[in-house]
């Protein structure tokens, strides 16, 4: 989904209650895909989702899941081609084997018929369909759950009650924040939940003492300004795009322009990088950042005990 996230998201307030009546809808298409007929694959499959649209790190943990996983399993990433989401495509085709098609069970197929072990899915949780024998949910710590409030009145893709029928949670991001672990503990006090932060890999090819504009197009910017500014990079100026925005060259220029005109270096995420041809990627540096998830031995036995 391309969007820049509404501020009325944030919290309850009168934009909110107007369209609240709406969210009716998308709970009714949840309820009609909650009795859809369940098909299983030979392949196992482990899902990573979000029911917070956007910037919650699900594409970060399917590639370090795919890391754990690779050393003893055939393992293939399964993404839905979206054509405005090739940016996530093209950075899972560099971390791992990957089938990309307009359907889900088709790519799961081909996947068995290739003889891959273990199919890791990233997004797909909605659809209620297939019989995923992991599931995991994602939230970003400090966006959380925003107003609470299902589209369109809010962020939220499910009620948040549905997170009981998920395995596993994930709270990627900076910030500790504990009002959400006692509000996902009030569901289940029971949730395996585990903690993940980014780390950049490249570092050592900034310059720290030069001043940089950030610019992206991720669900969720606001975490990629936090890296940035935690690990001492001087960023004078930021411009932020719609999520999954393919720049243009008029974009391009204007960025280019800019960065000239004020002395400075343009950085921007792994993901934005991607979308550009080598051309257009000249004077452009990228964060290279890894996911790193707090007990990833406990993480790993639970991953082999369902595969």
């Amino acid at each position: 989904m391309k969007l820049i996230k509404p501020k009325f998201w944030e919290t309850k307030n009168f934009i909110s209650f107007i369209l609240y009546p709406l969210s009716a809808i998308t709970y009714l298409i949840n309820l009609i895909k909650k009795f859809s007929t369940k098909k299983n694959f030979e392949i196992k499959t482990i899902c990573i989702g979000n029911i917070f649209i956007g910037g919650t790190g699900k594409t970060s943990l399917a590639i370090e899941i795919n890391e754990l996983l690779r050393k003893k399993f055939k393992t293939v990433f399964i993404k839905k081609n979206y054509e405005n989401q090739l940016d996530e495509i093209n950075l899972l085709y560099n971390k791992g084997k990957i089938i990309s098609s307009n359907n889900r069970e088709d790519a799961l197929l081909a996947a068995s018929k290739k003889k891959y072990q273990v199919a890791i899915l990233d997004d797909g949780l909605q659809q209620k369909n297939i019989n995923y024998d992991l599931k995991i949910v994602c939230f970003n710590s400090e966006y959380a759950l925003g107003n609470e409030y299902i589209l369109p009145a809010g962020p939220l893709r499910e009620k948040l009650d549905t997170v009981k029928n998920y395995d596993l949670i994930f709270l990627n991001g900076e910030k500790k924040n504990n009002k959400l672990l006692s509000k996902l503990k009030s569901i289940n006090k029971n949730f395996k939940i585990f903690e993940g932060k980014y780390r950049p890999l490249n570092l050592k090819k900034f310059n720290l003492k030069k001043k940089y504009l950030m610019f992206c197009g991720i669900g969720n910017p606001h975490e990629f300004e936090k890296t940035l500014i935690k690990y001492k990079f001087n960023i004078v100026k930021k411009i932020i795009f719609p999520d999954h925005h393919k720049l243009t060259k008029i974009d391009l220029n204007k960025l280019k322009n800019k960065a000239k005109k004020y002395n400075l270096t343009l950085v921007t995420t792994e993901k934005d990088f991607f979308r550009l041809n080598k051309i257009q990627r000249k004077n452009i540096k990228f964060l290279k950042i890894k996911l790193e998830i707090k007990n990833k031995k406990n993480l790993n036995k639970i991953l082999i005990s369902k595969l």
